[in-house]
């Protein structure tokens, strides 16, 4: 634990509404009483930094016996990051990773060249009632990393730094930013932190990134004087020195950015690739579903089905 030096007392300016380069108002999706809402890719904006994909799961409750089946299915190319808020639940992968994922910690699982996992609530969870809440993104990988082996990691909530200053509260999640540095192994500059801020806090953005956004989870703040509430994605200007304010109840935010990447990237159901040639290759791995002796493999003790290609016959 720490506390933030370089921002109090003295915050930045807060900027002005020019600052502010493109608002992203998330695409909302109801997969059958659980609501997930869509940031990234943007009609305007594809990534922020490294960050190519951003999905808010929830707010949800779940009754006894439900929960969320995510069957196993395949990446290349990215990493995930998994963070809840709220909830729980548990991964499996094909390097025989079996995690479970709780609030605050974070799973971070390096596709590479494939990995294929599966997401669900544990038995023991769906005997009670219970809820989820959380974000998860994927971040484009460098050229040099995209062919590389699969990898995973897990930290601990207690395992990544926590910054405090007057009412406010961030834990950094990946990345440098504040003076900070998280334990988890990254390959290209960025930062990811997720930020609980009382009433009237003020936080600045780390500066020395070159692309810098934010997320509203909760709560709302306000930008030269505008107020923005949950549910809202703001991408700054390059440079200038922004400082956000919580409104009157507060707010959780999760700020994101970094180096951007030095080409396009295309995606491709859950493939992300520099090349359509590497996509396209990857479809046919998957749609042959050779999963004993070719690049994807199911998860130990989850291979008795999985999400098909779309418009594929699948089990």
């Amino acid at each position: 634990m720490s506390w933030m030096p370089d921002i109090e007392p003295k915050c930045p300016s807060a900027g002005n509404l020019h600052d502010i380069e493109t608002l992203i108002i998330p695409r909302a999706r109801d997969l059958g009483g659980f609501e997930v809402r869509r940031a990234l890719p943007a009609p305007k904006r594809q990534m922020v930094g490294p960050f190519i994909f951003f999905d808010q799961m929830g707010p949800a409750e779940f009754l006894r016996e439900d929960g969320i089946d995510v069957r196993p299915h395949p990446h290349i190319g990215l990493a995930t990051v998994t963070y809840l808020y709220q909830g729980e639940f548990q991964h499996r992968d094909s390097l025989g990773t079996n995690q479970m994922i709780y609030p605050g910690a974070v799973n971070w699982m390096v596709a590479g060249n494939g990995v294929t996992h599966s997401e669900r609530t544990t038995p023991t969870t769906r005997q009670n009632k219970h809820s989820l809440f959380g974000i998860q993104t994927w971040v484009a990988l460098p050229e040099a990393h995209e062919d590389k082996p699969a990898s995973f990691e897990h930290h601990g909530k207690e395992a990544l730094p926590i910054l405090k200053g007057e009412g406010k509260e961030v834990r950094l999640i990946l990345g440098t930013a504040w003076g900070e540095r998280s334990p988890v192994k990254t390959f290209s500059e960025m930062f990811y932190a997720d930020a609980v801020l009382m009433a009237g806090a003020k936080l600045p953005l780390p500066d020395g990134h070159e692309d810098r956004g934010l997320y509203v989870a909760s709560g709302s703040i306000s930008v030269a004087g505008e107020t923005f509430e949950s549910g809202r994605m703001m991408v700054f200007r390059p440079g200038d020195p922004i400082t956000v304010v919580a409104g009157e109840n507060g707010a959780q935010l999760m700020l994101l950015g970094g180096e951007t990447l030095n080409g396009p990237r295309y995606i491709s159901w859950n493939f992300v690739a520099s090349s359509r040639e590497k996509l396209a290759a990857a479809k046919q791995d998957w749609i042959e579903g050779d999963f004993e002796h070719g690049r994807f493999r199911l998860p130990p003790g989850d291979d008795a089905e999985f999400i098909p290609f779309p418009g594929q016959p699948g089990k």
